[in-house]
């Protein structure tokens, strides 16, 4: 997929969420997301910070890196989600469809983010947001190079993964067939019930 269309599904990933976003009431801002430790305003927060994080942020967010990576994202999500809801709608305003992620990422992780959080926020809410399989499989494939990140290596190494809405078919082993989506977001460590070994 070419570098302009993988920022247009991410920019289109952005928007969807933030209308879900506009819609919510003040007890769903805080509800838990599927990501441990995280509310919704955290992981809202979080992806919307992306395009914002010039050279001097992002060393800033980096310097808490001595406490694992897992914790500096958390921290950094958890002190982005403490504004006011008015704030982050503000930010999705004005940065959604920017096309730039964090200086240490490729083009691509900025659609890992916005495709995967959105779920992370909405399916605990029981809404629900549409992404193309075709957009799901790119990210689906950079997330492989950072299964380690992910701690899902095992599952590429033990799975013959097989999507059934587009031609997407990785791994070796018992197979599991699912949407594109679901498939990315066993890959990125979330649960799912819609994956049939």
């Amino acid at each position: 997929m070419e570098r302009d269309e993988v920022w247009q599904h991410t920019i289109d990933q952005r928007l969807a969420l933030r209308d879900v976003l506009r819609d919510l009431t003040p007890e769903e801002w805080d509800q838990p997301s599927l990501c441990a430790g995280w509310r919704v305003r955290d992981v809202a927060g979080h992806v919307i910070a992306g395009p914002q994080l010039g050279l001097v942020d992002t060393v800033k967010v980096m310097g808490g890196m001595w406490r694992g990576y897992n914790g500096m994202i958390l921290r950094d999500g958890q002190r982005r989600g403490s504004v006011p809801v008015a704030d982050i709608l503000a930010q999705y305003d004005e940065w959604a469809e920017v096309r730039k992620g964090p200086l240490t990422v490729t083009h691509v992780e900025p659609l890992i983010d916005a495709i995967v959080h959105t779920q992370d926020i909405v399916r605990p809410l029981g809404r629900t947001v549409a992404a193309p399989p075709e957009a799901a499989a790119v990210a689906a494939d950079r997330v492989r190079t950072l299964a380690l990140l992910f701690g899902t290596r095992h599952l590429f190494s033990e799975h013959r993964m097989v999507a059934t809405d587009t031609d997407w078919v990785r791994g070796t082993g018992p197979e599991l067939r699912a949407p594109m989506t679901e498939l990315l977001m066993l890959c990125t460590g979330r649960p799912t019930a819609d994956a049939a070994v």
